[in-house]
C-alpha cells in the first residue's frame, strides 16, 4: 500500500465497540482501528506484545497493580504475558500495533468481545 491513509475517514467507516479493523500490515503486523467504550475482560497474550496508540478521547490499560490513563498522542506497549485489561468511560478510538496472528481477547474464553479476525477497514 503506498497510499496516505486518513484515520479520520477510517474510524468514521464503523461504529462498533470492541472489533478492531485492520487498516494496515506490515512486517507480519496488523495496524489495528478500534472504538472502545466500557470494560473489556482480563486477558493476557503469551507470545505477543501490544502497543496501543490513543487517536481520540481517553483509554485506560488496566494493570492489576496499576492504572494507566492515555490522552490522545500518547502509548502503551503491554509486555507479552502480563494480564490486562482495556477500558473508556466515554466512546475513545485507538489504533493497536500487534501481530497479525493475535486474537483480541487473548487467552480469556470466547466471548462477544472475541472480535471476527481478519475484519478491514
Amino acid at each position: 500500500m503506498t497510499a496516505a491513509i486518513d484515520l479520520t475517514e477510517k474510524f468514521a467507516a464503523f461504529s462498533d465497540h470492541w472489533r478492531p479493523r485492520v487498516a494496515a500490515q506490515l512486517n507480519g503486523q496488523d495496524v489495528r482501528l478500534v472504538k472502545v467504550q466500557g470494560v473489556f475482560p482480563w486477558h493476557s497474550h503469551a507470545d505477543a506484545e501490544e502497543m496501543f496508540l490513543v487517536w481520540k478521547g481517553r483509554f485506560r490499560v488496566e494493570f492489576r497493580d496499576r492504572i494507566v490513563t492515555l490522552d490522545p498522542g500518547q502509548f502503551i506497549v503491554v509486555p507479552r504475558g502480563v494480564e490486562h485489561r482495556t477500558a473508556a468511560d466515554e466512546e475513545a478510538e485507538v489504533m493497536i500495533f500487534e501481530p497479525s496472528e493475535v486474537i483480541n481477547t487473548g487467552d480469556a474464553p470466547v466471548s462477544d468481545f472475541t472480535a471476527p479476525s481478519g475484519q478491514t477497514v
